[in-house]
């Protein structure tokens, strides 16, 4: 391949300028790739991208990828192309300027854009017509798909692990084990693979099918490409919801994700509702900062902090922010509950018990304490920010008595507002101290002190919010 068809298709790639291609022909125009290194433009694994590309299939270009894999929206990044065209810029260059990415997102797209052609989507065929599944396969393997048939579905249960198939298409009516049945046995030890029911006439038979879990059927005959469309749709779904729990589980417990995107009971929009929030704040942990080198500084934080998040974690709660070297919470958002309080104490406990088995095994020099506090109330929970940035967060007067409060707290020990000492019945869990005088509160604030021994709080001894209402 030519030089300069070589270094259009690096600018093509968006790995370097129209400008600093002219700079490196200038400088070299028998080995523009060595030019280009020399200048710093490109690195030889770019360089070995773009080589790679060249005897490759058609790629898409980086923006299309970087849509694709919803890091930008296509308007935004019209408004970045026609920005690039003026400034004659590398794309990713300008992208992480203007705040759309990070570089780790470019580097993303650029390794999907370079990498080899992608697999394809692997579709399981169960059919016990023999004829039906020598014709759908050869069909499904013309638009592109990787095919593995069986016309027996206990044998294509069996082998489910050793496929690995991204769909599942499964005829409804067929001795031994239906179709219903099948999918209902998948869906037990896979419940996000996606399966399509084939089926008669009969809508019944094909609500049967539903209700086992199957993600959409159709009825027996549909056109190809009726059934392809179906299955990119699925897909689509299937990759936008691992998208969401992926992004969830850092926030939150795998158990409340998973009920997040079944249930849908949550809110994200906007709402008022009784939530219990935490601060949990290291103590002292500047003063250690200061008189230790920093790899051992951001390896303890990053150890306390994965103790403190673990703790919240193991209760359902839901990380807010991360705050320096400390944290807020809450529990009942996004995900509803009647016992948030208890979560929330379980949680405190949990956070000081974690920092205590960690002192006991750490040298005396690292020995660290947390003061925590949570409070109880009504907040307006949702999401706030911009299309660029968006965060969930709760916002309200008991956040900030909860704030303050921890402040408050000494290594150790664990305060309590009001709002969360009036769910529980037994007053065993706590111990009432003076009323103290908080920022932004003409009048001073009850507070209590959470019993360390009582590190499990029942639900018994608890009130519902109909219950205190009333």
């Amino acid at each position: 391949m030519g030089e300069t068809k070589f270094g259009s298709l690096l600018v093509e790639l968006g790995l370097v300028s129209e400008a600093q291609l002219e700079e490196a022909s200038e400088r070299s125009a028998s080995s523009i790739s060595d030019a280009l290194l020399a200048l710093g433009h490109v690195t030889r694994p770019q360089l070995k991208q773009a080589l790679d590309t060249v005897t490759s299939p058609a790629r898409p270009r980086l923006g299309e990828v970087l849509v694709e894999l919803e890091h930008i929206t296509p308007e935004r990044l019209s408004e970045v192309l026609k920005l690039q065209s003026e400034e004659q810029r590398p794309l990713g260059e300008l992208l992480v300027e203007q705040g759309d990415l990070t570089y780790e997102q470019v580097f993303e797209g650029l390794k999907v854009q370079s990498s080899p052609t992608p697999s394809r989507t692997r579709v399981l065929l169960v059919y016990d017509s023999a004829i039906m599944c020598t014709t759908l396969t050869r069909g499904l393997t013309d638009l592109g798909y990787d095919v593995v048939s069986s016309d027996d579905p206990v044998r294509a249960l069996a082998e489910l692990a050793n496929v690995k198939p991204d769909l599942v298409i499964t005829e409804l009516e067929m001795p031994i084990l239906d179709g219903a049945e099948l999918c209902r046995r998948i869906k037990r030890s896979s419940q996000d693979l996606p399966v399509i029911i084939l089926t008669g006439n009969e809508h019944s038979a094909a609500l049967a099918g539903l209700q086992a879990g199957a993600d959409d059927y159709l009825r027996k005959y549909t056109t190809m490409k009726e059934l392809a469309a179906r299955i990119e749709g699925i897909l689509r779904r299937t990759t936008a919801t691992s998208r969401m729990h992926k992004l969830f589980a850092r926030y939150t417990s795998d158990a409340v994700v998973d009920q997040l995107l079944q249930a849908g009971d949550f809110v994200l929009s906007g709402e008022k509702l009784e939530v219990t929030v935490l601060f949990a704040d290291v103590r002292n942990f500047t003063q250690f900062a200061d008189t230790h080198d920093p790899e051992r500084v951001v390896k303890t934080l990053n150890d306390i902090l994965s103790r403190l998040a673990d703790a919240v974690l193991a209760q359902g709660g839901t990380i807010d922010k991360f705050l320096g070297d400390g944290l807020m919470a809450v529990f009942g958002a996004p995900t509803k509950s009647d016992d948030h309080a208890r979560r929330g104490l379980a949680a405190a406990h949990g956070i000081q018990h974690a920092m205590d088995a960690r002192n006991r095994d750490c040298n005396p020099d690292d020995i660290l304490e947390v003061g925590v506090a949570i409070n109880t109330g009504l907040v307006v929970a949702g999401s706030v920010g911009n299309e660029r940035r968006t965060e969930y967060t709760c916002i309200g007067d008991p956040v900030n008595v909860a704030s303050r409060l921890c402040a408050l707290a000494e290594p150790g020990e664990i305060l309590v507002g009001v709002g969360t000492v009036e769910c529980f019945d037994d007053p065993r869990h706590f111990e009432e101290r003076l009323p103290v005088f908080l920022k932004g509160k003409a009048q001073p604030v009850p507070v209590f002190r959470a019993i360390r021994k009582a590190s499990r709080a029942s639900t018994n001894d608890m009130r519902t919010p109909n219950e205190r209402l009333g």
